[in-house]
């Protein structure tokens, strides 16, 4: 049997092909390797020893790697980490009664299990406040020092059982009897 003569060509030309393959085979397992670990960790030294585990042992190194890089990526643990603030968030915004710790609404004004005051109402405008405030953020009006000392409210602040600054001042409108014409 008789060999082509450019055989030998063809044998270069396939070699060639090859470790071209090969080349690029390991330059994209480190380039991936690089890549990947870089979205799952910040790390730098962790970086570094993984892109050297691939450079050195190749595709066994590839799979020492794959077995050992961490599970999530970065993206996806922020991901949750915001998924957990915001669940927290909600958590945080059901309220309880400071009295007796039954859950009452963000608008609730009143506890309605122990009659507890949760909100006050500021003289100047009028809106409803949370006690612990010093200043109403909707007037800027500051609550007095005096309250802190003494058990019942200060006037900058009303407690809502009382009326209102305008309600209190404003003269009760008197209308006569239509029976007794003569107000002696």
């Amino acid at each position: 049997m008789e060999l082509p003569a450019n055989l030998n060509m063809y044998i270069s030309a396939f070699l060639f092909v090859l470790g071209a393959y090969l080349v690029a085979l390991y330059a994209g397992l480190i380039v991936w390797t690089a890549r990947d670990i870089r979205s799952r960790s910040r790390d730098l030294l962790a970086q570094i020893m993984a892109i050297l585990l691939v450079a050195v042992f190749n595709v066994p190194g590839l799979i020492i790697y794959l077995l050992m890089r961490p599970h999530s990526k970065l993206a996806e643990e922020y991901e949750r980490s915001l998924v957990e603030e915001a669940v927290l968030h909600d958590l945080e915004e059901r309220r309880t009664c400071p009295e007796c710790q039954h859950h009452v609404e963000p608008d609730f004004i009143i506890c309605p299990y122990c009659l507890h005051q949760l909100k006050l109402r500021c003289v100047g405008c009028g809106r409803l406040l949370n006690p612990s405030w010093e200043v109403c953020p909707y007037c800027g009006r500051f609550r007095d020092k005096a309250e802190e000392e003494t058990p019942q409210r200060a006037e900058t602040f009303v407690s809502l059982e009382e009326p209102l600054a305008e309600e209190a001042l404003a003269p009760a409108e008197v209308q006569p009897s239509q029976g007794n014409p003569n107000p002696s």
